[in-house]
This record gives structure tokens, sequence and C-alpha cells, in this order.
């Protein structure tokens, strides 16, 4: 997976690009929490209970997400698959620090071995493939040249992607999952819509 990003660092001097994306993530962010903080109360409902609607209209809010993602892109110039490359690897990298370092590094440091540790550096992996396939569908669908019959699987899978996480903690809820059932299923899902995308990219560059 590395690979790539290191041949794109000494071919296009891709570090700092990434450095910008991360900064670009710190904002969007930081402006959704603040949305979320203004217009969405916290949930008050019986414990154990899960506010479908109120989690959904904060899914909705992850739409600001693919903005931030198609502003990185926008602001690199080179090939396409250079835009996605290093705005899901600035993307991801900057969740990671932000939201799992901290505890990997605390946590994982302690005495007592834990398996959520584990569950977390997975998980991490597959947000980056995941941020991989979101920075490939925002770069075919804002393309103007995109052809007719690719505008609607791009969107679908857009779609799809923006409220992956909202239907999976539905699916999880209705179904009491556990925490390595629910990792396999994000894995699979998350392949599916990943696996789904490369090929629409692939035809689509190979189009051209």
């Amino acid at each position: 997976m590395f690979l790539p990003f290191i041949y794109l660092r000494s071919e296009y001097n891709a570090f700092w690009r990434c450095v910008q994306a991360g900064a670009t993530y710190l904002c969007v962010q930081l402006c959704k929490m603040l949305f979320l903080a203004t217009f969405f109360p916290t949930w008050e409902g019986a414990a154990g209970s899960y506010d479908f609607i109120g989690e959904f209209m904060k899914a909705t809010v992850d739409l600001a997400d693919l903005l931030g993602l198609h502003l990185v892109m926008s602001r690199n110039a080179g090939k396409g698959e250079y835009k996605i490359m290093v705005a899901a690897m600035g993307w991801a990298t900057a969740e990671l620090v932000m939201s799992r370092c901290l505890p990997l590094w605390v946590g994982a440091r302690g005495i007592e071995f834990d398996w959520k540790y584990i569950q977390m550096s997975i998980d991490s992996n597959i947000s980056l493939v995941h941020y991989m396939a979101v920075a490939a569908l925002v770069w075919m669908w804002t393309r103007y040249d995109l052809p007719t019959h690719y505008r609607l699987p791009v969107t679908v899978l857009l779609g799809l992607s923006m409220y992956k996480a909202f239907l999976m903690d539905c699916f999880v809820h209705v179904f009491l999952l556990g925490s390595w059932t629910s990792l396999l299923l994000k894995a699979v899902v998350t392949g599916l819509l990943s696996f789904s995308c490369l090929t629409l990219f692939v035809s689509l560059v190979h189009s051209n």
C-alpha cells in the first residue's frame, strides 16, 4: 500500500501535500463539530436505545468530508492517481493521529494485553482503504468529462460510502454483533465498495 506513495513522494514531493491534506481534515472536522454541537443536541433517550434519525442526520454532515477531499485534490496538480493518493493518505493519517494515536500509544504499552488495540490498528488500515475509494469516487464524480453512464454508479457508491458507518451501526445494533464480527463486516463492506470503485476507475482511465 505504501510503495506507490513512496514513488509519488520522490516523483512529486508529495509529503507536504499530505500534510496540507491533514490540515484540511482538521479544519473540516472542527467545522463539523461546531455544526453538530449547534444543531444536533445530545441524545437523551432511554439507556441502550439507538437514535436512528439523529445518527442519520449526523451521517449526512459527513458530506463535508467529500467537499474537503475535493478541495485537497483540486489544489494539487498532477495525475488523478497522485491526487487520490495524496488526499487519501493525508486524510487517513490525520484521522489516525487525532482519534487513535494516543490510545494506541498509551494503552497498547500497558502491562495487560487487550485485543481492542489490535482491532484499532486493523480498523485504521480499513479506514485508509475506505478513504482511497472515497477520494477516487470524488475525483471521478467531479470530472467534467465523466461519461453519462458512469454518473449513476459513481453517485450510488458515493452515497453508500458516506452512509456506510451509519448503516453498519444500525446493523450491529439490530443484530447485536460482537466487536470482531463488526470489524469483519466493516472490512468486507469496505472491500466490496473499494473493489467496485477500482473497477469503475480503471475502466474510466482506460476509456480515455
